[in-house]
């Protein structure tokens, strides 16, 4: 092994698919074979400039590329402090950074002969991203959805039904992303020949969270670029919210072996971290085991079953991270932090009154962290926070945690 992969933080993960002691692949012996397909696919794809030349064409003229880097001057002056910048990944087609790694699966799986694309959601966004890819490349396209899920969000099942998605509300556990993620991955050993999974997050089965990954840091190889030209130098923190923690891993992975720029990614709090789990953050309560095919921190009790975490943002409502976020957090590359529902709400309403801007209430979490510590910092800190969703799809949560009676005089 080399002393530059030895030093690097960017390198992962290794041959068995492992960020460190987390990650791997446990699967069943009949998923076993599409996942190596599947690795061998994508190990070739990575090095075909055609592959990357209709993803450069497809990420500039279909989902609207580079997302801006954007100085929120009212915000700043507002908090006082550190100078904050958001990277606009919700100006995207579709409305959330989701379809930057959709985009680059669906081209996989056509490239697999594959003709059937399936797919979890939490919130939403990866279900209405990958509906979208696949009416484009006409493929059939079928959406588990916790049934709690599809209840509060349901703007985005009725734009997936648009797009002809068929979306199928799972009703097992609490019915939310966990619990589509099961049933995503049994219709996958049921239906192996013609369907490719199209996972949204940087979490299942090697290659899975190395792949997603590369797909989204697109983000941050955009922001290292755009942060030179607005500032001359790099940011000193970058933030995102973190669920599975796509959206962080797409913008914390360029700037991975920048020592000087500080990560922080930030959980669901939920109703508070303590004993009783009403919340979602794994880094923060909880400790490593097995789940969707890789090891990586839960939330689970003592005989190890998994906990049904607690959220009022759908994209973060899953007690589980991605594996190289929690070997971030075990080396002290990166921070991890909790922000509750309570405070995320407070953010939202900030962002809507300063900039102008209706954030989706997972990066609305980013947001709240980012308000906690710019007063107390330098006037010319750089903070990077990624603004990964819009907010439309959670103005009727909103409105009920906030008990506004939404009248036609309104």
């Amino acid at each position: 092994m080399s002393s530059e992969r030895i030093n690097s933080f960017k390198t992962g993960p290794d041959e068995n698919g492992r960020f460190g002691t987390f990650g791997g692949r446990f699967v069943s012996e009949t998923l076993m074979p599409l996942i190596l397909d599947l690795e061998a696919e994508y190990e070739r794809t990575k090095t075909d400039q055609a592959f990357w030349d209709e993803m450069n064409h497809l990420w500039t003229h279909y989902v609207g590329r580079p997302s801006p880097l954007y100085f929120a001057e009212r915000l700043t002056e507002r908090l006082g402090g550190a100078k904050i910048y958001m990277k606009r990944d919700e100006l995207n087609h579709t409305g959330a950074h989701k379809i930057n790694n959709v985009l680059g699966q669906i081209i996989l799986a056509r490239r697999m002969g594959k003709t059937r694309i399936i797919a979890e959601t939490g919130a939403g966004q990866h279900g209405v991203a990958t509906a979208t890819v696949c009416a484009k490349f006409g493929l059939q396209c079928v959406v588990y959805m916790g049934a709690h899920d599809v209840e509060r969000q349901k703007p985005n099942v009725f734009r997936m039904k648009l797009l002809g998605a068929e979306v199928v509300p799972v009703t097992s556990g609490r019915g939310t992303l966990k619990d589509a993620m099961n049933d995503a991955l049994r219709d996958w050993v049921t239906y192996v020949r013609d369907t490719f999974y199209c996972i949204g997050t940087v979490a299942g089965p090697h290659p899975y969270p190395a792949m997603v990954r590369d797909f989204q840091s697109i983000i941050g190889k955009e922001a290292r670029t755009q942060m030179m030209e607005a500032e001359g130098r790099l940011p000193d923190t970058v933030i995102a919210a973190i669920g599975g923690g796509s959206n962080a891993m797409g913008l914390f992975h360029p700037f991975l072996d920048d020592r000087s720029v500080r990560i922080i990614g930030v959980e669901a709090g939920g109703k508070g971290v303590d004993d009783r789990m009403e919340h979602c953050a794994s880094l923060t309560g909880g400790r490593p085991g097995v789940l969707h095919g890789n090891k990586t921190y839960l939330l689970q009790d003592d005989d190890g079953q998994i906990l049904e975490g607690f959220s009022i943002s759908a994209g973060l409502d899953y007690p589980g991270i991605g594996p190289e976020h929690s070997w971030l957090h075990e080396t002290g590359r990166a921070k991890y932090v909790s922000v509750t529902d309570r405070e995320a709400l407070e953010a939202f309403q900030l962002s809507c009154e300063t900039e102008g801007i209706i954030p989706a209430l997972e990066p609305s979490h980013a947001l709240a962290h980012v308000a906690k510590i710019a007063p107390g910092l330098p006037k010319d800190h750089v903070i990077c926070m990624n603004m990964c969703g819009r907010g439309d799809k959670d103005i009727f949560t909103v409105a009920k945690a906030l008990d506004w009676t939404m009248t036609e005089s309104d």
